[in-house]
């Protein structure tokens, strides 16, 4: 047997060990790239853009959606989901969380195979619940983080890559951003082992500021924690400059979802914002996600809303 001698061995030691640095990081990369979520995003325009549920609360028939009018024709998610493609050439939706009959599984497989039938995809739960992510009392989060967790099984069930929950407020605290990274850490966590993406919208300005979701989102650290931008949520502020740069932190931590609007109602004010302005921001940000039509101001035809922003989207996204 060749003996080596121990000039020899120390001279072997740094090829040896960048070998070794080389597996090690290879084995990293993979693992990094294993942990990153993997969407197959259209490029067509019409293609990227979905149609939300809840502009159209008033219509549809669930026993938990407390904004429906009895004065106005019914339908459940299955039709609306049908409507979807007939009256906007669309075949994305994003029902909201109150807008399903059932979430038992032969509702949800059921629901899932007449998606399929009609050629509609869902591309984001938007869920919202009432317990806050950062109450200062640890069961209060832990059930925050179990209800976001029984969204993802829904998810997985239907086929969506992702949902988007809501943070509520606390009412015994101010937004803790350590708190809602610890508890949004662990959902995170189940989102990664079951391919489901969570997103935070920037929707409540006290507890889902722009920035304290970016906040909240840089410290947890998982790709499947993502942003989701709403173009106008942030212009209840009254600051116009403020909105546009909310959307634009928003976008830098965004992967899969946005929600598309022409402007929001607050207090009897109606608030307008730059279309082409926003969808630019969307695009210089390199965004590749889906656009859903999410029309909210107030009164007025959802339905004729909701065309006018994928007239514009497709504009604007071209």
């Amino acid at each position: 047997m060749p003996t080596i001698t121990r000039r020899k061995f120390v001279e072997t030691l740094p090829a040896a060990a960048a070998g070794v640095f080389v597996f090690l990081s290879s084995r990293q990369s993979s693992a990094n790239s294993a942990a990153q979520p993997h969407v197959n995003f259209p490029t067509v325009p019409r293609q990227r853009l979905a149609v939300a549920s809840y502009p159209f609360r008033a219509y549809i028939e669930s026993p938990s959606n407390r904004d429906r009018n009895p004065k106005l024709p019914g339908m459940d998610l299955a039709e609306f989901a049908s409507q979807v493609v007939t009256k906007f050439n669309v075949n994305n939706i994003e029902p909201h969380c109150r807008h399903f009959r059932s979430l038992n599984p032969e509702y949800l497989a059921n629901f899932r195979e007449v998606l399929a039938k009609a050629n509609v995809k869902v591309v984001d739960i938007a869920v919202d619940g009432s317990s806050s992510f950062y109450d200062v009392d640890p069961t209060t989060r832990q059930r925050s983080v179990m209800y976001a967790k029984s969204w993802v099984d829904v998810a997985v069930a239907i086929a969506s890559p992702s949902i988007r929950t809501h943070i509520a407020r606390a009412t015994n605290s101010s937004p803790d951003a350590q708190r809602a990274a610890d508890s949004l850490r662990r959902v995170a966590e189940y989102g990664a082992e079951r391919k489901v993406v969570i997103n935070l919208e920037n929707d409540d300005l006290m507890s889902e500021d722009a920035f304290f979701l970016v906040k909240v989102i840089e410290s947890v650290g998982n790709p499947y924690l993502r942003a989701l931008p709403d173009f106008a949520n942030s212009m209840l502020t009254g600051d116009a400059s403020f909105n546009y740069r909310a959307v634009e932190a928003m976008f830098q931590h965004a992967y899969c979802i946005c929600h598309v609007k022409d402007g929001e109602t607050g207090d009897n004010q109606e608030f307008n914002i730059d279309m082409k302005r926003t969808f630019d921001i969307l695009k210089s940000s390199g965004y590749r996600g889906y656009c859903s039509m999410e029309f909210d101001r107030g009164k007025g035809d959802p339905y004729a809303a909701t065309s006018r922003l994928i007239e514009q989207s497709l504009q604007y996204l071209r």
